[in-house]
């Protein structure tokens, strides 16, 4: 990812647009709402192998950045696909003042991960936070373009996390059982916990094996 690159806004439609500023005037007066881009959502059930369609967007939410960033390390087969805000972070340290360090490298991952949305590719991120606006901005990107939406939940960490972060974490524990995630367009969501963290091997993207 090159910081030198000029930024570039994604392109959504009408719709899309509104669900950046709920609060958007339309020329009638009234606010503009969110699109609807719920959905179904399927609960997949762990396996030492994950496919994935090629073009999708896969978050990985976790209470542990630390932790997250080692499962994706281990199981991703293509790394350059895996993005986050601590490798922009990394990226960005002692190239821009320190006062600016952070937005710039928000701005920078958006855009990185906007493009690769709107080329086709595969993007795998590391979410920062467990709430749902941590999450809905890369959906609604991905959603603007057709593209397949997955998250994977990774309890692992969970001790590290403070008491207001393992109340998110329980919730959205909750909402993925239920099938609630499809309401924020997530079309499949998975969660591993314990033993079955160890038991993914890999994570692919590629087309389902044709049948001989």
């Amino acid at each position: 990812m090159s910081t030198n690159e000029p930024l570039r806004s994604v392109r959504f439609s009408d719709d899309e647009r509104g669900a950046w500023s709920s609060d958007r005037p339309r020329r009638d007066g009234a606010a503009q709402r969110p699109a609807d881009i719920s959905t179904r959502c399927r609960i997949l059930s762990p396996s030492d192998r994950l496919r994935y369609s090629p073009g999708s967007l896969l978050l990985l939410v976790a209470p542990s950045a630390a932790e997250r960033d080692r499962f994706a390390a281990r199981v991703i087969e293509d790394r350059n696909a895996y993005l986050s805000l601590d490798k922009v972070r990394a990226l960005l340290r002692g190239r821009v003042p320190a006062e600016e360090a952070e937005q710039r490298a928000v701005e920078l991952l958006d855009t990185a991960v906007g493009k690769r949305i709107e080329a086709g590719e595969t993007v795998v991120l590391g979410v920062d936070g467990l709430g749902v606006e941590a999450r809905e901005p890369y959906v609604r990107m991905a959603a603007a373009v057709r593209r397949p939406r997955h998250v994977i939940l990774l309890e692992a960490g969970r001790d590290e996390a403070d008491e207001e972060g393992r109340a998110a974490l329980d919730e959205l524990r909750r909402a993925l059982v239920a099938g609630d995630l499809g309401s924020e367009g997530v079309q499949t969501a998975l969660r591993l916990s314990g033993g079955t963290v160890a038991e993914v091997k890999k994570i692919v993207f590629r087309p389902p094996p044709r049948d001989e």
